[in-house]
């Protein structure tokens, strides 16, 4: 079966983000005020093959523990569609 999976990788809630800490900033010289708070993170689409869903949940589990994410200071979450 093909799969394609979704991830989205963000920086945990307890690390400071820089990088959104500066587009809040920017955003506010826009005079776009609405904005609280930004956190920045990265999105990534992986097409599979697997057996079973089951399967390619351990293979993308996998490879955002090992590659894609850092666990230290991110968290990842993830969506599979089958096509």
């Amino acid at each position: 079966m093909k799969f394609i999976a979704e991830i989205n990788v963000m920086p945990q809630k307890e690390i400071l983000d820089p990088q959104g800490k500066a587009v809040r900033i920017g955003l506010q010289n826009l005079n776009i005020t609405q904005v609280s708070d930004v956190r920045i993170g990265k999105h990534i689409t992986l097409q599979l093959e697997a057996a079973s869903e089951a399967v390619a949940h351990e293979i993308v589990t996998e490879a955002c523990k090992k590659l894609l994410a850092n666990l230290i200071m991110e968290e990842f979450e993830f969506t599979l569609t089958a096509v």
